[in-house]
Protein backbone atom coordinates (compact mmCIF):
# COMPACT_ATOMS: atom_id res chain seq x y z
CA UNK A 1 0.00 0.00 0.00
CA UNK A 2 1.37 3.48 -0.95
CA UNK A 3 2.70 6.16 2.06
CA UNK A 4 0.41 8.81 2.38
CA UNK A 5 1.72 12.09 -0.20
CA UNK A 6 0.63 14.32 3.53
CA UNK A 7 3.10 11.53 5.51
CA UNK A 8 5.86 12.22 2.68
CA UNK A 9 5.95 15.87 2.85
CA UNK A 10 6.12 16.17 6.59
CA UNK A 11 9.09 13.58 6.82
CA UNK A 12 10.56 15.68 4.10
CA UNK A 13 10.04 18.64 6.01
CA UNK A 14 11.58 17.72 9.48
CA UNK A 15 15.54 17.79 9.45
CA UNK A 16 17.54 15.60 10.76
CA UNK A 17 18.75 15.73 13.98
CA UNK A 18 22.69 17.08 13.85
CA UNK A 19 25.94 15.31 15.26
CA UNK A 20 26.29 18.10 17.61
CA UNK A 21 22.97 17.80 19.49
CA UNK A 22 23.17 13.84 19.45
CA UNK A 23 26.56 14.22 20.98
CA UNK A 24 25.37 16.66 23.64
CA UNK A 25 22.82 14.24 24.47
CA UNK A 26 24.83 11.54 25.45
CA UNK A 27 27.32 13.61 26.57
CA UNK A 28 24.58 15.06 29.41
CA UNK A 29 23.27 11.53 30.05
CA UNK A 30 26.94 10.08 30.86
CA UNK A 31 27.29 13.08 32.99
CA UNK A 32 23.95 12.20 34.84
CA UNK A 33 24.65 8.74 34.89
CA UNK A 34 28.17 9.59 36.43
CA UNK A 35 27.00 12.07 39.51
CA UNK A 36 24.93 9.14 40.74
CA UNK A 37 27.82 6.88 40.24
CA UNK A 38 29.72 9.00 42.33
CA UNK A 39 26.68 9.59 44.85
CA UNK A 40 26.28 5.65 45.02
CA UNK A 41 29.89 5.00 45.60
CA UNK A 42 30.37 6.30 49.09
CA UNK A 43 27.16 4.57 50.51
CA UNK A 44 28.49 1.30 49.00
CA UNK A 45 31.97 1.55 50.31
CA UNK A 46 30.71 2.69 53.80
CA UNK A 47 28.39 -0.19 53.94
CA UNK A 48 30.98 -2.27 52.45
CA UNK A 49 33.70 -1.81 55.03
CA UNK A 50 31.13 -1.97 57.53
CA UNK A 51 30.38 -5.72 56.64
CA UNK A 52 33.83 -6.51 56.04
CA UNK A 53 34.76 -4.97 59.87
CA UNK A 54 31.80 -6.00 61.86
CA UNK A 55 29.97 -8.95 60.17
CA UNK A 56 32.54 -11.55 61.90
CA UNK A 57 31.50 -10.17 65.43
CA UNK A 58 28.17 -10.41 65.09
CA UNK A 59 26.61 -13.51 67.18
CA UNK A 60 23.62 -14.73 69.26
CA UNK A 61 25.64 -13.64 71.98
CA UNK A 62 26.33 -10.18 70.67
CA UNK A 63 22.22 -9.77 70.18
CA UNK A 64 21.39 -11.30 73.98
CA UNK A 65 24.00 -10.43 76.13
CA UNK A 66 25.00 -7.12 77.96
CA UNK A 67 28.24 -5.27 78.07
CA UNK A 68 31.17 -7.50 80.24
CA UNK A 69 33.15 -5.26 82.23
CA UNK A 70 36.68 -4.02 81.46
CA UNK A 71 39.17 -7.21 80.69
CA UNK A 72 36.81 -10.11 79.78
CA UNK A 73 36.28 -10.75 76.60
CA UNK A 74 32.43 -11.31 74.75
CA UNK A 75 29.31 -9.84 76.16
CA UNK A 76 27.31 -7.75 73.59
CA UNK A 77 24.82 -4.79 72.76
CA UNK A 78 21.13 -6.38 73.62
CA UNK A 79 20.31 -3.77 75.94
CA UNK A 80 21.99 -1.05 73.57
CA UNK A 81 19.20 -1.67 71.09
CA UNK A 82 16.69 -2.56 72.91
CA UNK A 83 17.51 1.28 74.51
CA UNK A 84 17.76 2.26 70.86
CA UNK A 85 14.26 1.14 70.13
CA UNK A 86 12.85 2.51 73.54
CA UNK A 87 14.53 5.83 72.73
CA UNK A 88 13.40 6.59 69.13
CA UNK A 89 9.81 5.43 70.37
CA UNK A 90 9.61 8.07 72.98
CA UNK A 91 11.06 10.65 70.58
CA UNK A 92 8.63 9.12 67.89
CA UNK A 93 5.38 9.54 70.58
CA UNK A 94 6.63 13.25 70.65
CA UNK A 95 7.56 14.28 67.68
CA UNK A 96 5.49 12.93 65.06
CA UNK A 97 2.71 14.20 66.00
CA UNK A 98 3.51 18.04 66.50
CA UNK A 99 5.59 17.78 63.27
CA UNK A 100 2.32 16.19 61.62
CA UNK A 101 0.21 19.27 63.29
CA UNK A 102 2.82 22.21 62.55
CA UNK A 103 3.28 21.17 58.84
CA UNK A 104 -0.97 20.82 58.87
CA UNK A 105 -1.67 24.35 60.16
CA UNK A 106 1.62 25.89 57.81
CA UNK A 107 0.03 24.60 54.81
CA UNK A 108 -3.90 25.02 55.45
CA UNK A 109 -4.21 27.97 57.63
CA UNK A 110 -0.30 29.31 58.20
CA UNK A 111 -0.03 32.21 55.19
CA UNK A 112 0.81 34.66 57.96
CA UNK A 113 2.95 36.21 59.62
CA UNK A 114 2.85 33.34 62.43
CA UNK A 115 3.11 30.49 59.63
CA UNK A 116 6.49 32.67 58.47
CA UNK A 117 7.97 32.56 61.64
CA UNK A 118 7.07 28.98 62.44
CA UNK A 119 8.54 27.88 59.02
CA UNK A 120 11.37 30.14 59.83
CA UNK A 121 12.15 28.82 63.32
CA UNK A 122 11.67 25.50 61.59
CA UNK A 123 14.57 26.03 58.72
CA UNK A 124 16.69 27.41 61.69
CA UNK A 125 16.20 23.77 63.71
CA UNK A 126 17.28 21.68 60.83
CA UNK A 127 20.55 23.74 60.71
CA UNK A 128 21.19 23.43 64.41
CA UNK A 129 24.25 21.18 65.48
CA UNK A 130 22.66 17.89 67.47
CA UNK A 131 25.02 18.90 70.67
CA UNK A 132 23.59 22.17 71.10
CA UNK A 133 19.78 20.06 71.02
CA UNK A 134 20.96 18.05 73.70
CA UNK A 135 22.38 20.83 75.40
CA UNK A 136 18.90 22.31 75.74
CA UNK A 137 17.02 18.96 76.94
CA UNK A 138 19.51 18.82 79.22
CA UNK A 139 18.50 21.81 80.67
CA UNK A 140 14.91 21.39 80.17
CA UNK A 141 14.41 17.70 81.07
CA UNK A 142 18.12 16.27 82.88
CA UNK A 143 17.92 19.50 85.39
CA UNK A 144 14.59 19.53 86.02
CA UNK A 145 14.66 15.21 86.82
CA UNK A 146 17.99 15.77 88.69
CA UNK A 147 19.02 12.64 86.79
CA UNK A 148 19.98 11.20 83.51
CA UNK A 149 16.67 9.57 81.76
CA UNK A 150 15.34 8.06 78.24
CA UNK A 151 12.91 10.19 78.53
CA UNK A 152 15.30 12.99 78.44
CA UNK A 153 16.71 11.50 75.41
CA UNK A 154 13.59 10.86 73.52
CA UNK A 155 12.50 15.01 73.75
CA UNK A 156 16.23 15.29 72.50
CA UNK A 157 16.10 13.39 69.53
CA UNK A 158 12.08 14.25 69.16
CA UNK A 159 13.14 18.30 68.56
CA UNK A 160 15.51 17.02 65.79
CA UNK A 161 12.27 15.29 63.98
CA UNK A 162 9.45 18.08 64.42
CA UNK A 163 11.28 20.59 61.80
CA UNK A 164 11.45 17.87 59.00
CA UNK A 165 8.27 16.39 59.59
CA UNK A 166 6.81 19.59 59.78
CA UNK A 167 8.37 21.07 56.53
CA UNK A 168 7.92 17.87 54.84
CA UNK A 169 4.16 17.61 55.81
CA UNK A 170 3.47 20.95 54.67
CA UNK A 171 5.18 20.75 51.11
CA UNK A 172 2.87 16.75 50.85
CA UNK A 173 -0.27 18.84 51.58
CA UNK A 174 0.67 21.61 49.37
CA UNK A 175 0.81 19.01 46.13
CA UNK A 176 -2.71 17.44 47.15
CA UNK A 177 -5.44 19.17 44.26
CA UNK A 178 -7.33 21.82 45.61
CA UNK A 179 -10.10 20.34 43.93
CA UNK A 180 -10.58 17.72 46.54
CA UNK A 181 -10.63 20.32 49.16
CA UNK A 182 -13.42 22.56 47.63
CA UNK A 183 -15.41 19.00 46.71
CA UNK A 184 -15.46 18.10 50.10
CA UNK A 185 -16.51 21.99 50.84
CA UNK A 186 -19.40 21.83 48.58
CA UNK A 187 -20.52 18.99 50.08
CA UNK A 188 -20.99 20.48 53.32
CA UNK A 189 -17.97 18.78 55.07
CA UNK A 190 -16.08 21.20 57.60
CA UNK A 191 -12.74 22.07 57.40
CA UNK A 192 -10.87 20.88 59.74
CA UNK A 193 -13.00 17.14 58.76
CA UNK A 194 -11.44 18.13 55.21
CA UNK A 195 -8.11 18.30 56.53
CA UNK A 196 -8.23 14.98 58.48
CA UNK A 197 -9.82 12.98 56.42
CA UNK A 198 -9.28 13.81 52.81
CA UNK A 199 -6.21 16.12 52.73
CA UNK A 200 -3.77 14.27 55.02
CA UNK A 201 -5.23 10.63 53.74
CA UNK A 202 -4.46 11.94 50.53
CA UNK A 203 -0.76 12.85 51.20
CA UNK A 204 -0.36 9.94 53.25
CA UNK A 205 2.77 8.35 51.47
CA UNK A 206 4.88 11.60 51.73
CA UNK A 207 4.08 12.58 55.23
CA UNK A 208 4.89 8.83 56.04
CA UNK A 209 8.25 9.31 54.07
CA UNK A 210 9.25 12.67 55.74
CA UNK A 211 8.26 10.60 59.00
CA UNK A 212 11.31 7.83 57.94
CA UNK A 213 13.45 10.80 57.09
CA UNK A 214 13.04 12.19 60.70
CA UNK A 215 13.82 8.88 62.03
CA UNK A 216 16.66 8.06 60.28
CA UNK A 217 18.47 11.12 60.72
CA UNK A 218 18.42 10.86 64.34
CA UNK A 219 19.02 7.35 64.95
CA UNK A 220 22.32 7.05 64.80
CA UNK A 221 22.74 10.57 66.79
CA UNK A 222 25.17 10.43 69.58
CA UNK A 223 26.00 14.15 70.67
CA UNK A 224 22.02 14.17 71.93
CA UNK A 225 22.08 11.13 74.06
CA UNK A 226 25.23 12.39 75.95
CA UNK A 227 23.50 15.04 77.38
CA UNK A 228 20.60 12.71 78.70
CA UNK A 229 20.31 9.12 78.33
CA UNK A 230 23.74 9.25 78.91
CA UNK A 231 24.28 5.62 78.83
CA UNK A 232 23.67 2.29 81.05
CA UNK A 233 25.83 -1.01 80.99
CA UNK A 234 22.32 -3.43 82.52
CA UNK A 235 19.15 -3.23 81.50
CA UNK A 236 16.78 -0.85 81.92
CA UNK A 237 13.48 0.36 80.07
CA UNK A 238 12.45 2.70 82.43
CA UNK A 239 11.52 6.05 81.46
CA UNK A 240 12.85 7.57 84.06
CA UNK A 241 16.51 6.07 84.28
CA UNK A 242 20.05 6.25 82.47
CA UNK A 243 19.64 3.89 79.37
CA UNK A 244 21.48 2.42 77.30
CA UNK A 245 21.59 3.17 73.34
CA UNK A 246 23.61 1.67 69.94
CA UNK A 247 25.21 5.24 69.09
CA UNK A 248 26.51 5.44 72.76
CA UNK A 249 27.81 2.24 73.20
CA UNK A 250 29.67 2.69 69.95
CA UNK A 251 31.32 5.62 71.02
CA UNK A 252 32.40 4.41 74.17
CA UNK A 253 34.03 1.53 72.43
CA UNK A 254 35.47 3.11 69.60
CA UNK A 255 36.96 5.32 72.03
CA UNK A 256 38.60 2.37 74.56
CA UNK A 257 42.14 0.83 74.00
CA UNK A 258 40.59 -3.04 73.37
CA UNK A 259 40.81 -4.53 70.15
CA UNK A 260 37.45 -6.63 71.53
CA UNK A 261 35.55 -3.30 71.83
CA UNK A 262 36.41 -1.94 68.86
CA UNK A 263 35.09 -5.14 66.58
CA UNK A 264 31.86 -4.85 69.14
CA UNK A 265 32.06 -1.26 67.83
CA UNK A 266 32.12 -2.17 64.11
CA UNK A 267 29.50 -4.73 65.02
CA UNK A 268 26.98 -2.49 66.56
CA UNK A 269 27.62 0.36 63.48
CA UNK A 270 27.02 -2.66 61.07
CA UNK A 271 23.73 -3.91 63.62
CA UNK A 272 22.54 0.15 63.62
CA UNK A 273 22.11 0.47 59.91
CA UNK A 274 20.77 -2.42 59.21
CA UNK A 275 17.96 -2.13 61.98
CA UNK A 276 17.46 1.79 60.40
CA UNK A 277 17.24 0.44 56.65
CA UNK A 278 15.01 -2.13 57.90
CA UNK A 279 12.77 -0.38 59.66
CA UNK A 280 12.12 2.28 56.60
CA UNK A 281 12.18 -0.20 53.81
CA UNK A 282 9.02 -1.94 55.81
CA UNK A 283 7.87 1.45 56.31
CA UNK A 284 7.61 2.10 52.71
CA UNK A 285 6.37 -1.59 52.02
CA UNK A 286 3.15 -0.63 54.73
CA UNK A 287 2.51 2.29 52.49
CA UNK A 288 2.49 1.47 49.31
CA UNK A 289 0.55 -1.73 50.38
CA UNK A 290 -2.18 0.68 51.28
CA UNK A 291 -2.08 -0.47 55.34
CA UNK A 292 -1.64 3.21 56.64
CA UNK A 293 -3.73 4.90 53.61
CA UNK A 294 -3.52 5.56 49.86
CA UNK A 295 0.49 5.58 48.75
Amino acid sequence: MPEPVDSVAVRQRVPAISWRRRITDHLMTGVAVLTVVLVLAPLIAIFGYLVYRGVGSINWAFLTQTPKPVGELGGGMANAVAGSAFILGIASIIGVPFGIGAGIYLAEFGRNRFGSGIRFTADVLNGVPSIVIGIVAYSIVVLYQKHFSALAGGVALAIMMVPTICRTTEEMLLLVPQALREAAYGLGIPRWRTTLSITLRTATSGVITGIMLAFARVAGETAPLLFTAFGNQFWSLHYDQPTAALPLQIYVYALSPYDDWHRQAWAGALVLIILIVTAVAAVRYAVRRGTFGAA
